[in-house]
């Protein structure tokens, strides 16, 4: 049950929604979960301040995943993640920031898991 919502700064056409939603799909497995399951969010065009200063390429992801994972899938994730973002927006990795949030509780289709 992974979500991930990325903001950016950069607006994001509709193709490239779906490619970065692919890609994601595929690198979500490396901490364990699925495509099938997972739910991705898309917010661009952004107001960002980073640094204190307006920063028109950068990016925000929030990932949340129900259990626990080991620190060295989110590290592999995040290498992922930030080379997905370059590749597609022309983002430099250092100005993405990723966080992760683990939860044991998780609703779905009524109940919980």
């Amino acid at each position: 049950m992974p979500y991930i919502q990325l903001r950016t700064s950069k607006e994001i056409t509709r193709e490239k929604e779906k490619l970065i939603k692919e890609r994601l799909g595929e690198s979500i497995e490396l901490i364990g979960k699925t495509e099938e399951w997972l739910m991705v969010e898309f917010v661009s065009n952004a107001h960002l301040y980073f640094r204190g200063e307006e920063n028109i390429s950068g990016a925000y992801v929030e990932v949340k995943i129900f259990g626990t994972r080991d620190n060295r899938c989110y590290q592999e994730f995040t290498k992922q993640v930030c080379q997905i973002l370059n590749e597609e927006l022309g983002l430099k990795p250092e100005n993405i920031y990723i966080s992760y949030g683990e939860y044991h509780n998780w609703g779905w289709n009524g109940s919980n898991f």
